[in-house]
């Protein structure tokens, strides 16, 4: 089928869709299918090189005109789009697959060839336009780029591109996507996936976190991992214990799918691999069950591999990675309990990040390591502030998460010669209330070994302020003379409170932070940035009585000490307690 279209009809298109948007006025389905599908056709076809050129500059304009109220997400346009007027008004020859899905403007079907139509308006004066004519596969590539929601609605335009559909690509099954939940998720699954040609899938991704019949799955596995599948994404939940699914390791390892894997992605499963995978670049294991050895086997042959990220798989007591991994540049570990050794001899990984009580750490060429986030650790900041600036000189972000400091941060001459970001987070976890022994101020010794810091973060997390309050210590704010921070630009603190070793290490910044931009301080920790979207269900998360008086006294403490010290070119944001659920009683 083929349908002559001026610029003058995607305009008014557009126009109307805006305004049926606008007026919330339903369009019909075969109308709302054939609109999607020119408005994407649009912002596929505008990027396309063999497209006509007066084609792809009236694609443009339909962009133009649509993009902000149709497209998701928007497209953004970096410039006005300038083009002749008399272009609009261009035939061209836009033309689909023949089929039958495309009504007329009365709601009929199309009868006759394209020449009979286009030669029966103004008595038959009017000529066939030329344009290009767009090859199956083309129209296939076409469907390749849309979600996969948006490629089967296409589909109902034109039975013609129900092969396309057939055949699409990128395979995504969420419930929140298809709109089905339950059993009537995983039936429309295993329809999609009994139609599909079995040929040609780049990505097969599919959640669920209910019990099903998992050999359901295993057949839709048989279909998807095929000579040519990149991109592999399971996540199925753990819940009961007695229904772990297997995954099915043969066939990843013996047929010839898993040779083009470069992504896998596994959650809540059985992962027992028998060798590497050649082609894999990045490999996320989440509540995976899968042993030491298991994973060491599969890293042993996987030289491809550039990310390498585990959480919560229990069953891993001992990390090994190989010198052969060159080019594996990042490194996760978070909540692994069973893990007592990281044994890294890959030589050029850079971004390490490590949330487990692991005994022994081995990162190798430590030199290496520009990123660095190390979690819930006993004085992990009095240990980064005297061995770091040693063993890994040249960070250039380092986040940490300490569960407690007995010793104030200590002032060593060794310094962080390349570090621009520093966050550090003091959690509780064994008591309420951070030590009232450690010197925040003290974290200035910190700051001192940085010398080209431009951001710094601080988050206090606790349930009680048990340290010496400003507002009862009238004594006189201490200074540490001879000190400047030319590049500090953003200084953040969350969960401030009244303490006054905090209040003194606030002042010491503002007093020696030259290139200051801009201060926030938090009274609370959590919740500013869904406040109002908590307002709209209920409350903002709850925090103890105790907290809600320090936050008060805090910003007591901000209007005294703090907001006379602020230069005029520092920007302070105070973040306060809400009015609505902080209030004292």
């Amino acid at each position: 089928m083929s349908l002559a279209i001026t610029g003058t009809h995607f305009f008014f298109l557009a126009l109307l869709l805006r305004q049926r948007s606008l007026t919330n006025q339903p369009l019909g389905d075969a109308s709302r299918f054939t609109a999607a599908l020119l408005i994407q056709a649009a912002s596929l076809l505008s990027a396309t090189p063999f497209f006509h050129p007066k084609a792809l500059l009236i694609c443009r304009s339909v962009l133009f005109f649509s993009a902000p109220f149709f497209l998701e997400p928007p497209i953004s346009i970096a410039a006005p789009l300038i083009f002749p007027p008399t272009l609009l008004f261009t035939p061209i020859c836009l033309r689909f697959p023949d089929g039958d899905g495309i009504p007329n403007a009365s709601g009929a079907k199309r009868e006759g060839s394209p020449s009979q139509q286009e030669s029966s308006s103004q008595g038959g004066k009017r000529t066939r336009s030329s344009g290009p004519e767009l090859p199956e596969d083309i129209w296939q590539y076409i469907h390749s780029l849309l979600p996969l929601r948006d490629a089967a609605r296409a589909s109902c335009v034109s039975r013609a591109f129900q092969s396309s559909w057939r055949s699409h690509p990128n395979l995504t099954f969420e419930e929140s996507m298809m709109g089905l939940e339950g059993q009537a998720y995983i039936d429309k699954v295993d329809q999609i996936m009994k139609k599909h040609s079995d040929s040609g899938v780049k990505t097969f991704e599919f959640e669920y976190d209910s019990y099903f019949d998992t050999s359901q799955l295993n057949s839709w596995l048989k279909i998807a991992v095929t000579p040519g599948i990149e991109e592999l994404d399971i996540s199925l939940s753990l819940e009961d214990e007695q229904e772990i699914y297997n995954f099915p390791c043969l066939l990843l390892f013996t047929g010839s799918g898993g040779n083009s894997i470069r992504s896998l992605y596994l959650s809540g499963c059985t992962f027992r691999p028998m060798a590497g995978l050649g082609c894999l670049t990045r490999l996320h294991l989440w509540e995976v069950h899968i042993t030491g050895d298991e994973l060491g086997c599969l890293l042993s042959s996987s030289f491809a591999l550039e990310k390498l990220s585990l959480t919560d798989c229990s069953e891993i007591n001992c990390l090994k990675i190989p010198c052969l991994l060159h080019r594996l540049v990042d490194l996760t570990v978070s909540n692994c309990r069973k893990l007592e050794v990281i044994e890294n001899k890959a030589p050029n990984l850079c971004t390490v990040s490590i949330e487990s009580d692991v005994a022994h750490i081995s990162i190798g060429d430590s030199l290496q390591v520009k990123e660095l986030e190390m979690y819930v650790e006993f004085n992990l900041v009095h240990h980064a502030r005297a061995k770091l600036p040693a063993s890994m000189p040249n960070l250039e972000t380092l986040s940490i998460t300490s569960a407690g400091e007995m010793f104030s941060t200590p002032s060593v001459p060794d310094k962080f010669h390349y570090l621009k970001h520093l966050d550090i987070h003091l959690e509780v976890l064994l008591s309420e209330a951070f030590s009232p022994n450690y010197d925040y101020f003290s974290l200035a010794h910190f700051l001192d070994a940085c010398p080209i810091l431009e951001t710094f973060s601080l988050e206090v997390d606790q349930t009680r302020m048990k340290h010496d309050s400003v507002l009862e210590d009238p004594s006189d704010l201490r200074q540490i003379p001879g000190h400047r921070y030319d590049n500090i630009k953003k200084v953040g603190i969350a969960g401030f409170c009244s303490a006054k070793s905090m209040v003194e290490l606030t002042c010491h910044i503002l007093e020696n932070a030259t290139s200051l931009e801009c201060l926030t301080l938090g009274t609370i920790l959590y919740g500013y940035e869904n406040r109002l979207s908590d307002h709209k269900y209920g409350k903002c998360p709850g925090i103890g009585k105790h907290m809600i008086a320090e936050a008060h006294k805090a910003l007591a403490a901000i209007e005294r000490y703090v907001v006379g010290k602020v230069p005029s070119t520092v920007k302070l944001n105070v973040m306060k307690p809400c009015s609505r659920c902080h209030v004292l009683k």
